[in-house]
């Protein structure tokens, strides 16, 4: 008789095997749906929507639940009655693509379709299957926010003032604005611009990681770092930057790099709840550096009608700015604490020949991205073309590559499951979509908020601030984004804001999100890592990246910051200088504040003027901003010279 253990670990390795294929079946017919034509030939794709949309998902799904049963190690084998469930869960979904697979196709040949009372009912299945598969991988806070517009979508009628919504046809309505819609239904426009921009990039990420440029990367950073006093809290931060190019998620750069730097990081003398949020931070902000960005810039790009080139460019100053104060706290920290340099030159294998190699793995296709935007070429065209480059030069210069060529095949399926998985979480975001759409809630909130806000932009940001917060609570990046403009956009718009000021305001929040309070995915995970309180990493992580709740607001009222100009508008070198200036101040003024220490410990009255300096210096006008950085100049000489005589003392 064979016992449980013995048929869940057969269980487990049915389910990973499932994956592994669905996975490279999604990666393959992904990449031959957006492959441009080359040497002349033919292109394969694109594939009709009709038919792409719902196989693409179809196979999500199916990764989906096969990720689910992967983890059966964690609970005991389930009951014969909840196996019988997600067969049944399986098929549902399979059934409801597969109508959508038929009759849109009909629909787009024919150009005329009545929807009986069975479409209805497909529709509103597919949308629940959707809504738990969003639950099961994602966790709870999506699935809730698309579970209550599905509900305000059957009972909008019912609803008080500017909520209140005619009364649906459940034959028409239901398929019409949810299912069987190729526009703003679950499977149309914005599904559509998730799997000819955002594939390709998450397969580029996926063979990055593959080929050892990831673990390369981390030891080049603690190589770079040594010899700072903060040394690997630096390294961490440092490598977490790189790595966030590569991994799009800040909980799996937390997973990827916190192994390795956490523990370091309490051996230099931090605290575990420092050393986790100084990881998390770092992870988080792995979101907002160029040239991926969790993939968002790609979306930003499309809604927009922004070139990607332009956005990522945008895009420096900021993720700049934010880790320079990364970089600040630390330094402030270890003077709090007297760390000094040295002592971690042992604690990691020495830098070889192969980790510089393996970081020419990384740096060079992330460049022929880029190179290819410059010449022109789509976003989906650019990252075809740095895989096909990073395949090649994986197999010259990494001899692991040559004795096991099957591991870039590996690294394909991975990436194709990693999109799998996201899926459920785009298919969820296209309900909200959908029923915003057929509601018009989103105007008619924007009607309020500016009638409550008047004419003034502060306000208004203060509420798109504090909502993009609570949306993005618990959501990967590229989700939170898309769930929060969509609400919120019109708002922020209608004061006059640039596109790409709106769009960029709503991301930093939505990305500053996973550090803060009460649901801080990514200090969590670190949390998991160094063994400190969850919340207590959480409260320590939103500390030290207290700029990243300042960047929006610079760049909100000092647009020029984003060094691209929108509506015709001239650059000028030195209102950048000036704003430049201001960041440095806004910077030193909130990281020290935050650790209540600068060269020596400060009283809290001083730290909070050094925050209200710091937030006078966001201000446009130039008496205002230029009266704080001159008055951040006499802080930090007034702090060093009243505390003279303790240096004196000390030495």
């Amino acid at each position: 008789m064979v016992d449980a253990p013995m048929k869940e670990s057969a269980l487990r390795r049915t389910a990973q095997a499932v994956g592994y294929v669905f996975g490279l079946i999604l990666a393959v017919v992904g990449l031959l749906n957006v492959l441009p034509a080359f040497g002349g030939l033919p292109r394969i794709g694109p594939f009709p929507a009709a038919q792409i949309h719902p196989t693409l998902l179809a196979l999500g799904f199916i990764i989906s639940f096969a990720a689910v049963w992967a983890n059966a190690s964690k609970w005991k084998l389930p009951a014969p009655a909840v196996v019988f469930i997600d067969a049944l869960l399986v098929g549902a979904a399979l059934y409801t693509l597969w109508r959508y697979f038929v009759d849109v196709s009909i629909l787009e040949n024919e150009g005329l379709f009545l929807f009986e009372g069975t479409h209805a009912w497909i529709a509103l299945t597919g949308c629940l299957v959707t809504l738990v598969m969003c639950w099961r991988i994602w966790g709870a806070p999506l699935a809730i926010v698309g579970s209550i517009a599905l509900t305000y979508f059957f009972t909008g009628q019912y609803w008080p003032g500017i909520f209140e919504t005619p009364t649906i046809d459940f034959t028409q309505d239901v398929p019409n604005e949810l299912w069987f819609n190729t526009g703003d239904g679950v499977l149309g426009n914005l599904f559509g611009i998730v799997i000819t921009t955002i594939l390709p990039f998450i397969l580029l990420g996926a063979m990055l990681e593959g080929t050892g440029g990831g673990h390369s990367l981390i030891k080049l950073s603690f190589y770079g770092m040594r010899r700072f006093r903060g040394g690997p809290a630096h390294a961490a931060i440092m490598a977490s930057s790189l790595f966030g190019t590569i991994s799009g998620s800040a909980v799996a750069n937390v997973v990827g790099t916190g192994v390795i730097t956490i523990p370091m990081i309490k051996r230099r003398g931090f605290r575990p709840s420092f050393a986790g949020g100084v990881e998390a931070t770092a992870s988080t902000g792995g979101q907002i550096m160029p040239p991926i960005m969790g993939a968002a810039a790609l979306v930003m790009a499309d809604f927009t009608g922004i070139k990607y080139l332009t956005i990522i460019i945008a895009a420096i100053v900021p993720a700049l700015a934010y880790y320079g104060s990364l970089f600040a706290t630390v330094v402030f920290e270890c003077r709090r604490l007297g760390v000094e340099a040295g002592g971690d030159d042992d604690e990691m294998d020495p830098i070889g020949t192969q980790d510089w190699l393996n970081a020419i793995l990384v740096v060079l296709p992330v460049g022929v991205v880029i190179g290819a935007l410059i010449q022109g070429a789509s976003p989906a065209g650019s990252a075809i073309v740095a895989l096909g480059v990073l395949a090649i030069l994986s197999i010259v210069l990494n001899p692991a590559i040559r004795r096991r060529p099957w591991l870039l095949v590996s690294a394909l399926s991975r990436g194709g499951q990693t999109f799998g998985r996201l899926l459920m979480a785009v298919a969820t975001v296209g309900i909200i979509v959908a029923v915003l759409g057929a509601t018009g809630l989103p105007t008619e909130f924007a009607k309020v908020v500016s009638s409550a806000t008047g004419d003034f932009l502060l306000p208004t940001l203060i509420f798109a601030a504090l909502a993009s917060l609570a949306l993005g609570m618990g959501m990967p990046t590229l989700p939170a984004y898309l769930t929060i403009i969509i609400i919120l956009g019109p708002s922020i718009k209608a004061l006059g804001l640039t596109d790409l000021g709106g769009h960029f305001f709503v991301f930093y929040y939505g990305v500053a999100s996973a550090i803060t309070p009460p649901v801080a995915i990514a200090a969590y995970a670190a949390a998991a890592i160094s063994g400190a309180g969850a919340m207590a990493t959480a409260v320590q992580a939103t500390r030290i990246g207290l700029v990243i709740f300042a960047i929006p607001f610079l760049f909100a009222y000092n647009p020029i910051m984003l060094i691209v100009s929108e509506g015709g508008a001239q650059w000028d070198f030195g209102a950048f200088l000036f704003v430049a200036i201001k960041l440095a101040a806004i910077i030193y003024m909130l990281s020290s504040a935050a650790s209540g220490y600068d060269k020596f410990k400060m009283h809290p009255l001083e730290a909070v003027l050094r925050i209200a300096v710091g937030l006078a210096a966001i201000h446009p006008d130039f008496l205002v901003s230029g009266g704080a950085v001159a008055a951040a100049v006499a802080i930090v000489v007034g702090h060093r010279f009243l505390n003279s005589d303790r240096s004196a003392h000390a030495a």
